[in-house]
Parts: C-alpha cells; sequence; structure tokens
C-alpha cells in the first residue's frame, strides 16, 4: 500500500492498482488500501470502480471525512446528486461550520447548476475562511454566472488582493470591466492572466475579443492565432478570427475560417453571408452567390433549423468566456499521502527540491529514448537508484585471474575521457603492442618457445582490443578480438563469450560513427547480422548472460524489427528480473507499436527498478 501512494504521487496509476490489488489480497480489512485504490480508479475515470471503493473504505472507517468527501466528488460526477450531497450534508451535520464542507457542497450545487445553493453555500464558506482567495474566487463565478456584477467586482478583487495565482480570476474580472466599458483596467487584467497562463487559450481569446473591439486589429489577430494554434479543436474561435481577417481585408484568410465554421456549424447562417460578403471582395460573383443561396435555403426551414440550435453544438460561441475551470478540478495528488490513507492528519504542500529524484519526478521532462547498450568497460559511472545486477559470473572468474590492466566492469553510462587518460590508453597501446610482437614471433618461429596458455595469449589480444576501444579506434579493436577468438581454437570457457560479448558491442559503436558521419554503406547490412550471430552465440555459451539478450534487442529495435526485439527483451528479464533498463526499452517498444498497457506496466517496474524518468513517460503515455 505504501508503494502505491509513492506510486500516485508519481502519477503511475496502471502500478499503484497493481500494488493496491496486491495489498488488499494479503489484508482485506484495510479501509487506506481501499481508498487509495478508489483514488487510483478515481485518477484513470472508472468512477464505478472508484465509488465502490470508497464505499468499502467506509464501511471500516465510517467517520472518515476524507473517504465521504471524495465520495461524494465521484457521486457528484455520475450527476447523482441527492447521493452526494447526502454525504456532505452527514459531514456538515457534524461539522456546520467548516469551510471546506461547505466548499465541496457549493462545487456540487455548481455541478446541478443549483446557482442559489451554490451562491448561499460559497457565502457560508467566505463567512468562516475569508483569507482563502479560493472561497472568493468560487463566490464571485457563482455572481458573475448570475449577472451580479457589482457583487462579483468586490468578490474577485477580493479574491486578486489575497493573493491568487489562478488566471482565471483575472479573466473573470476582467470580462467586468469590460462589461462595465472599462477597458483599461479588462486590458490589465487580460495581460495579467496571460502572464500567469501563458499556455492557457481562453486568455488570448479574451484579450483578442478585448483589442479587437477596441480597432486593435493586427494585436487581436496574434492573440486569436495563438489561441487557435493552443486549442486548434475549438472550432468556434475561428470566427471571432475571420471576422478581425475581414476588417483587415485578408479576404482568402477569413475564407478558410468560414468554411472550418461552415463544416462544425452548418446551421450557423452568418458564416455563409460573411464568406459571401469576403467572394464579392475578392471579386468572384459567382461563388459568393452560391453561400447567400445555402443561407436562404436554410433561412426557408427556420423550424429544423431551431430544432438543430437546440443542441449548443450547432452554434458556435461567440462572446467572451467565464473561466469556470474552479477549483473543484484541482489536482488532489498534492493531498495524497501515506498519513490520509492511515487517518492520520495530512500535510498538504510538498515541499521544494534541490535535487533532481526528489519532488515531482513525472513533470520533469524526459526525451522518448531507448537505454543504451551494456559494455564492458574499466570505466563505470555510480548510479545508485537502479537496482539492475551490474554482475555475471564468469566476467567476475575472469577478473580473479588479473589478466588484464584493470577489472571488467559492466556499464551503460561510459564516462568521457580526459587528454591526459587518452595519453595513458595510447601508452598501453604501445606496451601490449610490443608483447603481442614478441608473441608472435615466438609463434612463428618456434611453437615450442611458447609459454602462454590459450587464455593468456587471448587475453593479451583483449587487452589491447580494450585500449583501441576506449580510444575509440574500433577497427582496430575488432581485429583483435577475432584474433583473441583464434587463440582459444574454440574453446567454449566463459572468456570466449566476454570476447565475443565485446567485439559485438564494438562493431555497433563503429557502425554508430559511420552512421553519424554519412559512411554507412549497403555492405554495412552485413556487419549487422555479424553482430546478431556474435550476441547469438554468447548466449550458446551462457545462456542465462542477460546483457548479449538486452543488446541484441536493441539493435533489433534500430533495425525496426519490434516484435523480435520484444521477444529478447523478455529473454533478458527471465534471465534478471531485476533488469531496469530492460524493462524500460521493452516498455517503449511497446508502446511504440500500440500495446500501451503493456508497455505502461513495463515502464512502472522500470521506475521501481530505479530510472526515475520513466515516470515522467508514464503521465504522457497514460
Amino acid at each position: 500500500m505504501l508503494r502505491a501512494i509513492a506510486k500516485i504521487q508519481l502519477s503511475d496509476y496502471s502500478g499503484a492498482l497493481r500494488d493496491c490489488n496486491t495489498s488488499i489480497e494479503y489484508n482485506p480489512f484495510q479501509p487506506g488500501a481501499y481508498y487509495t485504490r478508489g483514488y487510483v480508479y478515481r485518477q484513470m475515470d472508472e468512477l464505478d470502480l472508484a465509488e465502490a471503493d470508497f464505499t468499502k473504505a467506509l464501511h471500516f472507517s465510517p467517520e472518515n471525512k476524507t473517504y465521504l468527501v471524495l465520495r461524494a466528488d465521484i457521486r457528484a460526477q455520475k450527476q447523482q446528486y441527492d447521493s452526494a450531497m447526502a454525504d456532505i450534508d452527514y459531514l456538515l451535520r457534524r461539522e456546520p461550520q467548516s469551510p471546506s464542507l461547505n466548499f465541496e457542497k457549493g462545487v456540487i450545487c455548481l455541478h446541478s447548476k443549483d446557482t442559489i445553493c451554490a451562491l448561499n453555500s460559497f457565502q457560508t464558506t467566505v463567512k468562516y475562511d475569508s483569507q482563502n482567495p479560493a472561497n472568493w474566487s468560487a463566490l464571485g463565478l457563482v455572481q458573475l454566472m448570475q449577472d451580479n456584477r457589482d457583487d462579483a467586482l468586490a468578490s474577485l478583487t477580493k479574491c486578486i488582493n489575497l493573493g491568487s495565482k489562478w488566471a482565471g480570476d483575472y479573466m473573470n474580472r476582467g470580462i467586468i470591466f469590460y462589461q462595465n466599458h472599462n477597458y483599461r483596467n479588462a486590458l490589465a487584467d487580460y495581460d495579467k492572466a496571460v502572464s500567469i497562463a501563458p499556455q492557457e487559450a481562453q486568455c488570448y481569446y479574451n484579450r483578442g475579443m478585448l483589442r479587437a473591439e477596441l480597432g486593435d486589429y493586427n494585436r487581436a489577430l496574434d492573440d486569436l492565432n495563438k489561441a487557435i494554434d493552443l486549442a486548434p479543436n475549438q472550432t468556434d474561435m475561428r470566427y471571432q478570427r475571420a471576422m478581425v481577417l475581414m476588417q483587415l481585408r485578408q479576404w482568402k484568410q477569413a475564407l478558410e475560417d468560414f468554411d472550418e465554421l461552415i463544416a462544425a456549424y452548418p446551421y450557423f447562417l452568418p458564416s455563409y453571408y460573411l464568406a459571401a460578403q469576403a467572394k464579392t471582395a475578392l471579386g468572384e460573383s459567382k461563388n459568393a452567390y452560391k453561400y447567400r443561396q445555402k443561407a436562404f435555403d436554410l433561412e426557408q426551414k427556420k423550424d429544423s433549423i431551431m430544432a438543430a440550435r437546440q443542441d449548443s453544438l450547432n452554434a458556435p460561441q461567440t462572446d467572451v468566456r467565464i473561466a469556470k475551470a474552479t477549483h473543484q478540478n484541482k489536482d488532489r495528488r498534492k493531498e495524497f499521502s501515506a498519513r490520509t490513507a492511515q487517518n492520520q492528519a495530512e500535510q498538504t504542500e510538498e515541499p521544494e527540491y534541490s535535487s533532481e529524484t526528489r519532488g515531482s519526478i513525472q513533470k520533469r521532462y524526459t526525451d522518448v529514448v531507448n537505454e543504451p547498450n551494456i559494455v564492458l568497460s574499466y570505466y563505470t559511472q555510480n548510479q545508485p537508484l537502479r537496482r539492475t545486477n551490474y554482475f555475471f559470473y564468469a566476467v567476475e572468474e575472469y577478473n580473479r585471474l588479473n589478466l588484464l590492466p584493470s577489472p571488467l566492469r559492466f556499464t551503460s553510462q561510459e564516462i568521457t575521457l580526459t587528454a591526459e587518460m587518452v595519453n595513458q590508453h595510447f601508452e598501453k597501446i604501445s606496451q601490449f603492442s610490443a608483447q603481442i610482437d614478441v608473441y608472435e614471433k615466438q609463434y612463428t618461429n618456434a611453437k615450442s618457445l611458447i609459454n602462454l596458455t590459450p587464455d593468456k595469449a587471448a587475453s593479451l589480444y583483449l587487452a589491447r582490443a580494450m585500449e583501441f576501444a576506449l580510444v575509440q579506434d574500433y577497427s582496430s579493436a575488432l581485429d583483435d578480438c577475432t584474433k583473441a577468438l583464434q587463440q582459444l581454437s574454440h574453446s567454449v570457457s566463459g572468456l570466449a563469450a566476454i570476447i565475443t560479448f565485446c567485439r559485438a558491442n564494438w562493431r555497433f559503436k563503429l557502425l554508430e560513427y559511420q552512421r553519424a558521419t554519412g559512411e554507412l554503406t549497403a555492405e554495412s547490412s552485413m556487419d549487422f547480422e555479424i553482430m546478431l550471430r556474435d550476441y547469438d552465440y554468447v548466449n550458446k555459451l551462457l545462456p542465462d548472460f542477460a546483457f548479449a539478450y538486452y543488446n541484441k534487442a536493441n539493435i533489433l529495435c534500430t533495425q525496426k524489427e519490434y516484435q523480435a526485439a520484444i521477444a529478447a527483451y523478455s529473454k533478458a528479464i527471465e534471465a534478471d528480473n531485476d533488469f531496469a533498463e530492460a524493462y524500460f526499452n521493452r516498455g517503449l517498444t511497446r508502446i511504440y507499436i500500440d500495446q500501451v498497457e503493456d508497455g505502461i506496466a513495463d515502464l512502472s517496474r522500470a521506475g521501481e527498478l530505479g530510472i526515475y524518468q520513466a515516470y515522467n513517460l508514464i503521465t504522457r503515455f497514460q
């Protein structure tokens, strides 16, 4: 249950759901587990299942305020207003002066379009908590909906003076200023709304409408263009832009907007007449007549048009818009905690963290790219969060022989060498080359003089190959790997697998370099085949070597063989159930081929195993 709560904080709802189910399976009598699962269902828009779980939690903890409030919220969303109100009224009988409960009651009243009830509830809310800007915001909204401008202006001004950070408060007060012909203050409020919410289309739309009325058509067009860019599906915004384009005599652009409006709202007659006007201005009288004739035909069918207009979708909204996204739609994730699930007092403020691995890490943008290959190197970067087992017995046994300058280590995060380190490795290449020259002369002149075992001889070539690879001379590294394997003479030792694994990795690096420099040729497809055969050979020698399956899967992804890649990732996970990178890459691959649910489950597991970037991708894909 506690891990599910952590996943909720990371917006990993499918992973949280699995943990909740396991928790309830272990102990079906804990209310916090049902509350936690109900919250997850609520976030996944499974309202019936959420209500059932909140009800189950209340069965074990019938007086819990949080459970009742959330169940009421679910019932209001399901338009079961009487049941929702019953839950809130039950609590209000115990706490009639609770600002939060009166606020929740007002929200339910708004859901049911009972503005009188909402007004009374929000008036009670500000009576008992007059320093919370959200309370005055809600009250001002209801007063504005009732066209009570003076009271709404006073409430919204109070809200803003208390430090409101919601752009909707400035938009709604701007509407009142606009209706009172106080354009200077209206424009100032719209400017403030845009600065607070620069990605909110409605802010630009309302300001564009005001600028158009003031005759500032060029700036109005800029605002309306921005609004439509941010909300391209809101076709009705195009009506106002088309009107501004008409004022600027940009007839063709205006016609494009009118045609889109006609397609979306076929009974909205002004679009036809205005399109005809634009066609006339372009000198296309015949086409202008067609628009007027269509409008005339529709006017002859007034009864059917009026019936169609009863559906709001058949008439665009052409006025400024009240911001109704009030605080009842706030993200309750910050309120969710282990304390709430265990009936303890909760802390709702989220602290700020300087560490990149703390706080709302799911909000930190992550590129959708695979984790890189796992390679053998002398250098590794510490990754303390990841639980992947960067260990394999064959490599550890080989390291104990001390045949290389440094122990081999698995890593997916190779370091960048300094100039000094590069020079040291060039010196090592010279040293190993001298030893290899002596060995090769002995081998040629008198085999009886050779005092190196096959493992030691192969290690000499492998040691130089490692040095070549570290200075990015991959061609020479590949040659030495091949010579090292020849020394082993078909031995099935772990060393053969290690050398073959390195050869495949360095061949891939060489091909990636050739791809980046435009040197990749048609013959390179054979190199990809050789790589895959090398990884297969490694797994033939060592069937439980997970990193070979994983790297092979990465290669298959680059070749767009996604099903084969998923199978190889699965083999890697079968060999190591804590292989974080394999889960991460398999998840991305599954999502890419539209297996989204399975893909998100894999990303969730990768997140559990320490790849915290997975949580940003989960929030985007789910």
